[in-house]
């Protein structure tokens, strides 16, 4: 009989802990949620610097955010032609979609194009660029596709089969860089808008400390960069997280695609990309000071910078005899691949002496590298 009225009195106990928790979830279902910052709109707020938002409050202010950065920073002038580097992600694709609203909003009077990089990646570029032909048809931007293996006679998927995994991303970077400046020569463009967020930025400064590049880290938090060059770039962005880019891009619905590079896990970028977000789930404007602290370093009048000059091959921007693409291509197609990473800049003295190439690898002459003039 004991034990009969003890489980009675555990069923009541539980039955009045079950009524308890009814009741306190209808509560908090009555209860309001914190007010949108501006409008006080009590309906799935946003978070945006530590502020609600509503949503449609969200997409009014993440826009202004950015135009300010364009109008206060200057950069763009009324009648240029802007190339926007699109590769299909989240960063290129809110772009794209911004400039278009806010070209037409606040009549910046800018010719806008889309501009990407075929690197020859099977399963992974050549799905993305299908977004872009997608964005292009939804933002009525025109396309224009550019390819390694049209610019250097290679693809990625070919240099990783001859390098690894190991630093290919070294080759794929520097690529990049000069394709982007060839394809908006091509395109005949005043500058080169590109998708480069807040986080990026934050990262690049890292990696630039910690690789001990001095002239790298004195303009790598420019909004925008390449004025001595072929064509300036310009970073709309800057001071935009990646978390509101991606929340911007879900919420709009906005067509993108989302899979990462199958050959960058290993890049040393993605160990300073985790560092930054350890450091952001502590303090979550840790990734505006870094870059703060970027801009306020002062490079020391004793330290010998290097001097811009010209490629002597391809006629691209370079502190060096041969420009870094060169160096990389010089290496591939000698089948030395390792002959430009790290440290060693320009063609080795066995080159300059006049040596013979090893048996097999072709000339760096029978490649098209340099095709366009600057």
């Amino acid at each position: 009989m004991l034990r009969v009225f003890r489980n009675e009195g555990r069923k009541g106990n539980d039955r009045v802990r079950k009524l308890k928790w009814k009741k306190a979830r209808r509560r908090s279902r009555r209860r309001p949620g914190p007010a949108c910052a501006v409008s006080a709109i009590r309906k799935g707020p946003l978070s945006k610097d530590l502020k609600p938002y509503s949503r449609e409050c969200f997409y009014e202010v993440f826009e202004e955010e950015i135009h300010q950065v364009i109008v206060e920073n200057q950069l763009f002038k009324p009648r240029e032609r802007v190339a926007i580097g699109a590769s299909g992600g989240k960063d290129s694709t809110v772009l794209a979609y911004v400039l278009s609203e806010l070209n037409r909003r606040h009549n910046y009077g800018l010719d806008l194009f889309l501009l990407s990089v075929d690197e020859g990646i099977t399963g992974y570029r050549d799905d993305s660029l299908e977004t872009v032909k997608r964005n292009e048809i939804q933002y009525g931007l025109p396309l224009k596709i550019v390819s390694y293996k049209d610019l250097y006679g290679w693809t990625m998927d070919e240099i990783v089969k001859m390098i690894g995994l190991k630093n290919n991303c070294t080759f794929c970077g520097v690529f990049r860089r000069q394709a982007l400046d060839r394809g908006a020569a091509l395109l005949k463009v005043d500058k080169v808008a590109t998708g480069h967020n807040a986080d990026d930025i934050a990262e690049t400064v890292l990696l630039n400390i910690l690789r001990g590049d001095i002239a790298r880290l004195s303009r790598c938090t420019s909004i925008v960069t390449g004025e001595d060059g072929p064509i300036p770039r310009c970073k709309p962005f800057k001071y935009t997280y990646e978390k509101e880019i991606v929340m911007y891009a879900y919420f709009k619905r906005l067509d993108y695609f989302s899979t990462e590079c199958i050959y960058s896990p290993n890049a040393y970028r993605g160990f300073a990309r985790e560092f930054i977000k350890d450091l952001e789930r502590i303090r979550p404007r840790a990734i505006l000071d870094i870059i703060q602290s970027g801009e306020d370093f002062r490079i020391s009048t004793f330290t010998k910078m290097p001097e811009q000059g010209t490629c002597e091959r391809c006629g691209y921007i370079s502190s060096q005899k041969w420009c870094k693409a060169c160096v990389l291509l010089e290496g591939l197609n000698r089948g030395l691949p390792k002959l430009g990473i790290g440290r060693s800049r320009g063609p080795n003295n066995d080159h300059k002496k006049g040596t013979k190439e090893t048996n097999g690898a072709k000339s760096i002459e029978s490649k098209q590298c340099g095709t366009l003039d600057f």
